[in-house]
C-alpha cells in the first residue's frame, strides 16, 4: 500500500474502505426548488407559471411578484430567499386578482410594461378596488413622467433595471413596514368595532356625551335619567370598550369617527 492506496492484489478483497466523501455543489434549500407550475389561458394568452408560490401563509411578511418574465421572477425569489422572506409571483395582474392574499405584511414588485394592461393601470385597479398593498415598480424602460405618475398614486419606489439588489431590498424593507403597521391599524380598529358593537343604545348615547367632556350630572339632565343611572351606563361603556381612563375612551371613539364607520365628523353625533 502507497500513500493510502490499496495494492493490486487488494481490490478484489472482501475487506472494504471508507472512502472521503465526495464534495456537493451548493444547493438551494429544497422547498425553494419545488416552485408549484400552473399552465392556464387568462386574458386569450398561454401563460405558464401562473403563480408560483415558496411561501406558507402563517401571517409572515410576504413579497408579491408579479412580472411576466420567468427569469425575473426566479432571479428576484432568489434574491428574496438570501434574506429569508416569503415570495408568491404572478405572470400577469389577473392571476394576482384571482389569488387570495396573504394573511400578514406584503408588500408588491410590480414590472410596468405587461401583456394586457400595465403596471400603472394596475395600481389605479388596485387603489379603486380598496387593496393597499405597497408597490414597488421595477421596468427597463421607463421616463421621469411615468416614474411621478407611479410616485403621486402612492408607489414606494421605481427602480430602472438594472438596478442594485440592495436597493429593491430596501425598497421592499419599507414596504413590508409599512404594511405591517397599516395591519396593525386594521387590527385595532376591527376590535373597537366588535367592543363597540356590544354597547346597549342607551351606553352608546352616554358614551358620545362622556367623550364630548359632559359630567355625569349633565349628562343626567341632558337625556333624562338619574345621575346614579349615568355612573351605572359610564362604567359599563369603559368596561366593554376596555378603556382605562376617559382620554383613553375619548381617542378610540375618535378612531371610530375618522374611519367613517358612522358617517360623522362630530363626537355627539358618533353614535
Amino acid at each position: 500500500m502507497l500513500d493510502g492506496v490499496p495494492a493490486v492484489d487488494q481490490i478484489n478483497a472482501p475487506k472494504t474502505y471508507a472512502l472521503a466523501p465526495t464534495p456537493r455543489p451548493f444547493r438551494l434549500p429544497e422547498r425553494a426548488d419545488r416552485m408549484t407550475h400552473v399552465a392556464r389561458r387568462i386574458d386569450g394568452l398561454e401563460e405558464k407559471d401562473a403563480m408560483e408560490s415558496i411561501t406558507q401563509d402563517d401571517g409572515k411578511p410576504t413579497v408579491l411578484i408579479v412580472d411576466d418574465d420567468p427569469d425575473i421572477r426566479e432571479s428576484l425569489q432568489r434574491l428574496l430567499r438570501t434574506v429569508s422572506l416569503d415570495s408568491r409571483t404572478y405572470v400577469s395582474p389577473s392571476t394576482f386578482i384571482k389569488s387570495d392574499l396573504p394573511s400578514g405584511p406584503t408588500c408588491m414588485v410590480l414590472d410596468v410594461r405587461l401583456p394586457g394592461r400595465s403596471g400603472l393601470d394596475f395600481q389605479k385597479e388596485l387603489t379603486a378596488a380598496n387593496i393597499n398593498v405597497p408597490i414597488i415598480f421595477i421596468t427597463g424602460h421607463a421616463d421621469v413622467p411615468m416614474a411621478v405618475q407611479a410616485m403621486k398614486a402612492g408607489a414606494i419606489e421605481f427602480l430602472i433595471k438594472p438596478f442594485r439588489d440592495q436597493n429593491l431590498l430596501d425598497a421592499i424593507q419599507l414596504g413590508l413596514a409599512n404594511d405591517r403597521a397599516r395591519c396593525e391599524r386594521e387590527s385595532e380598529l376591527t376590535r373597537l368595532r366588535e367592543r363597540f358593537g356590544k354597547l346597549t343604545s342607551r351606553e352608546r348615547e352616554v358614551l358620545a356625551h362622556v367623550v364630548n367632556g359632559r359630567l355625569n350630572k349633565q349628562i343626567a339632565n341632558d337625556i333624562g335619567i338619574s345621575e346614579m343611572t349615568v355612573k351605572i351606563h359610564r362604567g359599563q361603556v369603559v368596561r366593554k370598550m376596555q378603556a382605562a381612563s376617559v382620554s383613553q375612551l375619548t381617542r378610540m371613539a375618535d378612531r371610530l369617527r375618522d374611519a367613517n364607520i358612522f358617517g360623522s365628523p362630530k363626537a355627539t353625533d358618533l353614535f
